[in-house]
C-alpha cells in the first residue's frame, strides 16, 4: 500500500456492481439520508432529486427546478425506487439497508425487499430543503468530467494536508 492510501482518511470502497448511469446518475448515502438524481422518463431535460430518510424513511422529490413529483403522493415514487435501486448495486443491499436503518426478514435482501419494508411503515413525505444541495453536488461531480486528462493536483481535490515535508 503506498503512503497516499495509508495517509487519507477517507477509503473508496469499489462499487458492489457495476451500474449503467443513465437512470440513475448520482446517488449517495450521506447526510441520513439515501439521496440521488434520477433521470426523467419523460423528457431529456428534467432531472428529480430524490431521498429517503434514514429511520424514518421520510421521503422528497422534485424537479430540478423545484416542482414536485406528481408520482410522490402518498408514498414512493418510482424515481425512489429507481433510487434505491441503484444504490443497491452501488453499496449492496446490506449496508444500505443497516444505513437505512431497514429491518429485513431472513433472507437474501435486495433492492425491492428494502423498498417494501421501508413503504409498509407509510412513511410521510420530507420537505424538499436538501434538493438544492444534492443537486449542487451533482453538478459539481459533472465538472470533473469535463476535464482534461492530467496528473497535475486539482485544489479542491486537495482534503488533506501532506504527512510530510518535500526536500
Amino acid at each position: 500500500m503506498s503512503d497516499v492510501e495509508r495517509s487519507s482518511t477517507a477509503r473508496v470502497i469499489p462499487p458492489a456492481r457495476p451500474r449503467k448511469l443513465a437512470k440513475v446518475p448520482f446517488v449517495e448515502l450521506a447526510d441520513g439520508r439515501l439521496r440521488g438524481v434520477v433521470s426523467s422518463g419523460s423528457a431529456i431535460e428534467r432531472v428529480y432529486v430524490s431521498s429517503v430518510a434514514a429511520g424514518t424513511y421520510a421521503y422528497a422529490c422534485s424537479t430540478n427546478n423545484n416542482r414536485p413529483c406528481g408520482g410522490a403522493r402518498g408514498g414512493f415514487c418510482n424515481h425512489i425506487g429507481a433510487l434505491i435501486t441503484e444504490a443497491v448495486l452501488q453499496y449492496g443491499a446490506e449496508r444500505v439497508a443497516r444505513y437505512l436503518r431497514v429491518d429485513l426478514a431472513d433472507g437474501e435482501p435486495g433492492a425491492q425487499p428494502i423498498r417494501l419494508a421501508m413503504s409498509a411503515t407509510r412513511p410521510a413525505p420530507a420537505d424538499g430543503t436538501a434538493a438544492a444541495s444534492v443537486f449542487s453536488r451533482f453538478l459539481r461531480h459533472l465538472a470533473y468530467l469535463e476535464l482534461a486528462h492530467s496528473t497535475a493536483p486539482l485544489p479542491e481535490m486537495q482534503w488533506f494536508p501532506p504527512t510530510r515535508a518535500v526536500a
